[in-house]
């Protein structure tokens, strides 16, 4: 409503002659006058009012679009060359892909399936997966396990956690992780412990640090090149990627 009643002052006010419209010198019955010119123009032109909202929230989000790029010229360092985060795909790609993740988040798993579909089709993407639990113990033991694993037994080993991770069903505990890890065939005992270690906490911090930076409130979280995506693209993976490539290409 706040919306529409600016988007209305603002169709008024350019209605009216420059000479007639000075809201600080207004006095009560040119304020009276004025108000009952902006219902006449809602009134003798919606359509109009209609199309200063669309153009408001257009400029919005241009504006938010414009910022998020700012961060990801401010922060691509941390973003693209972290020593610390899985990366698969094409290491030599001539795309990046960042996906802040979190595995108790429905709309990663959703998505999943299809960043790995747009990866492995494409052949010229290199994928990033930071770790950012962000809904609770649950997302903070999965996340903790994922990059145990990493550590200990290597990127591969990390990446079949991650899907299995994305595929569990039920409560994320130390035992249920304990048996992911022996379904792994690696060292239950080993992971869980090494879940614990300042290493595996540090990645986590060093990923929330940035997430801070960029001002990333929820998962998934995408950077493709230089564009932040908040959430899964309306316009789906593909088509996302074939437009940022089309539009660096100029």
């Amino acid at each position: 409503m706040k919306t529409l009643l600016t988007a209305a002052a603002l169709m008024a006010a350019t209605a009216l002659p420059a000479a007639a419209f000075d809201p600080a010198n207004m006095t009560e019955p040119e304020k009276a006058a004025f108000g009952e010119a902006v219902r006449d123009y809602i009134m003798a032109n919606p359509n109009v009012l209609i199309e200063a909202v669309n153009k408001m929230e257009e400029q919005r989000l241009a504006d938010e679009a414009k910022n998020d790029k700012l961060l990801v010229e401010a922060n691509k360092a941390e973003i693209f060359e972290d020593s610390h985060s899985w990366t698969g795909g094409n290491a030599s790609g001539d795309l990046t892909m960042v996906e802040f993740i979190d595995y108790r988040c429905g709309y990663c798993r959703k998505v999943a399936a299809e960043v790995d579909e747009v990866v492995a089709k494409d052949g010229n993407i290199k994928l990033i997966l930071k770790e950012f639990p962000i809904l609770g113990q649950e997302s903070e033991l999965a996340s903790r396990y994922a990059i145990a694993v990493k550590q200990m037994a290597g990127p591969e080993a990390y990446k079949t956690a991650h899907d299995k991770l994305y595929a569990m069903r039920g409560a994320v505990t130390l035992e249920s992780l304990g048996a992911l890890a022996k379904e792994q065939g690696l060292d239950a005992q080993a992971i869980t412990q090494r879940m614990n270690t300042e290493e595996v906490s540090a990645e986590i911090r060093a990923n929330r640090q940035l997430a801070e930076k960029m001002q990333i409130m929820g998962t998934p979280t995408f950077v493709i090149g230089p564009e932040l995506l908040r959430g899964i693209p309306s316009t789906g993976l593909a088509t996302a990627v074939e437009q940022i490539r089309g539009a660096a290409k100029g």
